[in-house]
């Protein structure tokens, strides 16, 4: 009989061959090297720093702090529209959703519960209901 380990091992290679994986990795790199969304993050971090900065002072100045913020905002707005971060999103949350399943038929071997229905079949085939 193989031992836990060997199993887990063996989940992981498997785990590691579906195709959800495959995309995610695509998608990350795919982020990594998009230049309009690295400088979006990149000033996104500046301009949160100054509006700490400028928020910690003792007499802050309220109108540079309005007018970083709406930049702030308008960076935020820019990085969720943006197609790589949109992307990678995606595919984290399915790839989440995937270990999500694994878990739970995990956990219903070990308890015998099934787990929470979230009321998305697809992320555990529809067999809670």
């Amino acid at each position: 009989m193989k031992t836990i380990e060997e199993l887990a091992a063996e989940l992981g290679k498997a785990i590691k061959e579906d195709p959800r994986l495959d995309a995610m990795e695509k998608a990350k790199t795919a982020y990594d090297n998009d230049p309009k969304i690295q400088a979006y993050l990149a000033e996104f971090e500046v301009q949160q720093k100054a509006l700490q900065l400028e928020g910690s002072k003792e007499e802050p100045d309220r109108l540079l702090i309005a007018n970083i913020q709406g930049r702030v905002d308008e960076l935020y707005r820019l990085i969720m529209q943006n197609e790589s971060f949109a992307a990678l999103s995606d595919a984290q949350q399915a790839v989440n959703e995937l270990m999500e399943h694994v878990n739970g038929i995990i956990t219903f071997n070990i308890t015998g519960e099934l787990p929470s229905c979230t009321g998305n079949c697809s992320s555990c085939g529809g067999s809670c209901h």
